[in-house]
């Protein structure tokens, strides 16, 4: 073969080669362009925090913790996508009776949020945060403190109570906050009167005694917003929430006691890891729907620590400090943080920081929250 022939063929070779190549790459880029992809509603940012746990052996870095944080179209309650099963429901906070005449409670195992505070006489009551759930019994509906209506402010709700002591009222009515309640200010010192009828907007089961019988519904608490002219858009949140951890970050912290006063009002808490949640007990015992028969649970538990106080008036009425700042435990994924709490006045909502400063994020779901007067109640 001559060199020149040969010098042809290998040019025919090289170019075959090459085109070869190239349509490769173009049909892998037409493949990938032709597929379809679907965007989630929900996104997630990542912040960074810093955590002694990552510090090299010579102490002088330390390793960055990221984590995402979800975002986008959520409830900002229980951080999951709006849809046709999740709601948006402007936040109903509801006063809970807790006394043993009032258990087992309607309604707290689709609350978003649940609070706690011990009240006069040790016994504790309850704020049940709804909005991303339609329920049809809640309750026992129970009366006002100033207090819990400082802490119902922080979520923009439409607070809905059953009456409250005469000073109460006013105290509400300052607190620039949409109110329901069957019992108006009978005193004239404030604007507050009684909006929902009880047997039309709530109802008394006949089963029970007052004042541990008065229930109401999401759908009947709606259609009285919306007749008193209140909307029904709007709500604010103290929580930040990202995904569950996966299994090599599950803790071993399995046991919570909040202890309010006595122990017939202590909230045990167990870690249930299969399910990475938290069962509720209340005085040594399951804490029960009335409806569903289930035991209460919860994605994240969070323990406050604040001033109580009791005010020396004749009722035996308690003061909790709700703005300021103090310390905090946040449980969720069986790891305990130690933190902080703050809140600079009961327009706005907490903010919830780990032992760096920086924004807690929680699991998405329902939340529990405990406000106490000292660590020693927080035992774990």
């Amino acid at each position: 073969m001559s060199l020149k022939k040969a010098a042809a063929i290998k040019i025919i070779v090289i170019s075959f080669l090459i085109i070869s190549i190239t349509m490769s790459f173009a049909l892998s880029g037409c493949k990938k362009g032709t597929g379809t992809t679907t965007e989630s509603k929900i996104d997630v940012e990542q912040s960074s925090t810093s955590g002694a746990e990552g510090s090299q052996a010579t102490g002088t870095t330390k390793k960055t913790i990221s984590e995402l944080q979800i975002t986008g179209n959520i409830n900002i309650l229980s951080g999951f996508e709006i849809s046709d099963d999740v709601s948006n429901l402007r936040p109903f906070a509801i006063m809970i009776n807790n006394a043993p005449e009032a258990r087992p409670q309607s309604g707290l195992n689709k609350a978003d949020v649940v609070l706690e505070v011990v009240d006069e006489g040790g016994i504790t009551r309850l704020i049940g945060v709804f909005s991303s759930n339609k329920v049809d019994v809640i309750g026992p509906i129970r009366s006002a403190r100033q207090y819990y209506a400082e802490l119902a402010r922080m979520f923009d709700p439409v607070y809905v109570f059953w009456g409250t002591y005469p000073e109460g009222y006013k105290l509400i009515e300052n607190m620039d906050m949409d109110v329901l309640t069957p019992l108006g200010d009978g005193t004239g010192a404030s604007s507050i009167q009684a909006n929902i009828s009880d047997g039309k907007d709530a109802w008394r089961d006949s089963s029970r005694v007052a004042p541990h019988n008065a229930y109401s519904s999401t759908e009947k608490l709606t259609e009285a917003a919306e007749t008193n002219g209140y909307s029904l858009e709007g709500g604010q949140s103290p929580l930040n929430f990202k995904l569950d951890a996966v299994d090599d970050k599950i803790g071993t912290t399995e046991n919570i006691k909040i202890d309010f006063s006595t122990a017939t009002f202590a909230s045990d808490f167990e870690y249930d890891k299969s399910k990475n949640k938290y069962l509720k007990s209340i005085g040594g015992n399951p804490n029960i729907d009335r409806e569903s028969n289930e035991q209460l649970s919860f994605n994240n538990v969070i323990a406050l620590v604040t001033d109580i106080a009791n005010s020396g008036d004749s009722a035996g009425h308690m003061i909790v400090r709700t703005t300021g700042s103090g310390k905090a435990f946040f449980f969720f994924d069986g790891n305990v943080v130690e933190g902080t709490w703050e809140r600079k006045s009961i327009t706005d909502p907490m903010e919830f920081k780990d032992g760096a400063g920086n924004d807690v994020l929680f699991n998405r779901g329902s939340t529990y929250i405990g406000l106490v007067q000292g660590t020693d109640r927080v035992i774990y």
